[in-house]
């Protein structure tokens, strides 16, 4: 059985986690498929956005697996951290933007691969919490750290030492959701958004995305170098080129080629 189903529609690429049974939990096969899915992609020049989502309809990822996690040594504990970390890190320096579209629970390692990606949207029946703390254990696969970045060091403390549950309705007003759409429409929007991505220049987009996230662990002076030094790559391209000249031209801008 795959656990992570791939399809490739145009310039867009959407992965499923695909282990409805256990509400789409993180166990090490899943882990590492998804590893191996987004190892594979990232080289494909033709991708130009990735869509994230969990199939069913209970569940974006309900977590990692408290079954396999149970019986770890801490030694164990701190590299099964280290692997769903590198899994995460994969996800969020993916060379295209990443919108995760949440259907239902993302819990603890769902919530943390939600934060990994670029774009968060969610349906109405989206539940996002930490619940590790009430299991004895902190969060694992960046969500101590991501959580505080995005939404403030506040609601990271809320919500990671609580453990209380979030609505869509919440999560968009702290920030950690872009969007709320009803569940029938979910994954249709956010391949919408993916396709108005993907009608942009790419390199343009790549070069962006890597200065919004590397700039994040900067300094304002050296993340603003960063910046220079992305928007001078995008002066390589033909697609700038050829942008311009038409604009400046008052002609249609044609088609972003990547190149």
């Amino acid at each position: 059985m795959a656990y992570i189903l791939i399809e490739h529609k145009g310039h867009v690429v959407q992965l499923t986690i695909n282990r409805p049974e256990g509400l789409n939990a993180l166990n090490r096969e899943v882990l590492q498929e998804l590893f191996d899915a987004l190892d594979k992609l990232e080289g494909d020049l033709t991708i130009r956005a990735l869509v994230i989502t969990g199939a069913g309809e209970r569940a974006f990822v309900a977590g990692a697996d408290i079954g396999e996690m149970a019986e770890l040594t801490p030694k164990e504990a701190q590299a099964f951290s280290r692997f769903g970390n590198s899994v995460m890190q994969k996800v969020a320096h993916f060379p295209v933007p990443v919108i995760a579209a949440v259907n239902g629970f993302a819990l603890g390692g769902g919530f943390e691969l939600a934060l990994a990606c670029d774009l968060r949207i969610a349906s109405e029946r989206a539940r996002f919490a930490f619940p590790e703390t009430g299991l004895g254990i902190t969060p694992g696969f960046g969500g101590t750290q991501r959580l505080a970045r995005l939404a403030g060091q506040m609601t990271a403390y809320d919500l990671i030492l609580t453990g209380r549950r979030v609505k869509p309705d919440e999560a968009l007003t702290l920030g950690i959701i872009g969007e709320i759409t009803d569940a029938e429409n979910l994954v249709a929007r956010a391949w919408e958004i993916a396709e108005l991505i993907a009608e942009r220049a790419p390199v343009a987009t790549r070069e962006a995305k890597r200065a919004i996230r590397e700039g994040l662990d900067l300094t304002l002076e050296e993340g603003l170098a960063c910046e220079e030094v992305c928007f001078g790559r995008c002066f390589q391209t033909k697609d700038q080129e050829q942008a311009m000249s038409a604009f400046l031209n008052k002609k249609p801008i044609p088609p972003f080629k990547g190149e």
